[in-house]
């Protein structure tokens, strides 16, 4: 971006931020996630195809910041209304794909690697799982995937996902709710594989598979003892004993009862 562009941009971020709480019914980006998006843009230079589920006052300023923006979104509260009519935004740069991203995402055929990508849509399981299983595999190395509402625990699960897995980097978490992630050039996972051993949020439980811990000397001497005691004593003193006693005995022992 050029100097003046900046200025422009500057300017654009104030007016955006002098706008209503409730400019529209359903929740907007703070101040401080709208500076980080374009501090972002800025320096990747040019933002040639960008992408977001929602709409709001991020629309507004991804209508300035790239060249052909796409919003997945529905005219809840007024979200696309509101964009439409506002003096701020450019509609030569945006496209909307009106109706629910569950239904619209899948039936779309993109042609454009993103560079940047916000996940903003639906809240509720599985619906922003959905939206990341479409649109992960657009964004360019280098590119950014954002992820606002990590507070919600739907979100955050999804958030902590993506966080170790080896396509992003996290960048930033803009008041705790909005996180920036740069996609790295590690190989995009497959759409048509499983793969799960290979994604960092499972690796730790692939590692233990692989290699159980053995177990301590100390627990097969008590092994021992209760495999000698078990053969030794009768089976009529076996049947005194209650079986909660033998359950707690299976159960340090990691033995099944049934």
């Amino acid at each position: 971006m050029t100097a003046h562009m900046d200025r422009d941009i500057s300017d654009l971020l104030g007016d955006i931020e002098a706008l209503p709480a409730d400019w529209h019914g359903v929740g907007s980006a703070g101040p401080n996630a709208l500076r980080a998006i374009a501090r972002h843009a800025r320096r990747m230079g040019r933002v040639a195809n960008s992408l977001e589920t929602g709409s709001g006052k991020t629309t507004l300023l991804f209508s300035h910041l790239s060249e052909n923006h796409l919003t997945f979104a529905i005219d809840e509260g007024n979200s696309i209304s509101q964009v439409k009519k506002s003096p701020l935004f450019n509609p030569h740069n945006v496209t909307f794909v009106e109706g629910l991203t569950q239904v619209t995402l899948p039936k779309y055929k993109f042609e454009h690697k993103a560079q940047i990508a916000l996940i903003d849509g639906p809240h509720g399981y599985p619906f922003p799982d959905i939206e990341y299983f479409y649109l992960y595999p657009l964004i360019e190395s280098g590119g950014l995937l954002l992820v606002d509402d990590i507070k919600i625990p739907t979100i955050r699960r999804m958030f902590e996902i993506i966080k170790v897995d080896d396509m992003f980097e996290l960048l930033e978490i803009v008041d705790d709710n909005m996180a920036f992630f740069q996609r790295t050039d590690a190989p995009c996972v497959s759409l048509t594989s499983d793969s799960w051993w290979r994604q960092g949020y499972n690796r730790e439980y692939w590692e233990q598979y692989l290699n159980p811990p053995l177990p301590s000397p100390s627990y097969l001497r008590l092994l021992k003892a209760h495999q000698i005691l078990s053969r030794l004593t009768p089976v009529s003193i076996k049947k005194l004993l209650p079986r909660s006693f033998k359950k707690r005995i299976w159960r340090t022992l990691g033995i099944s009862s049934d």
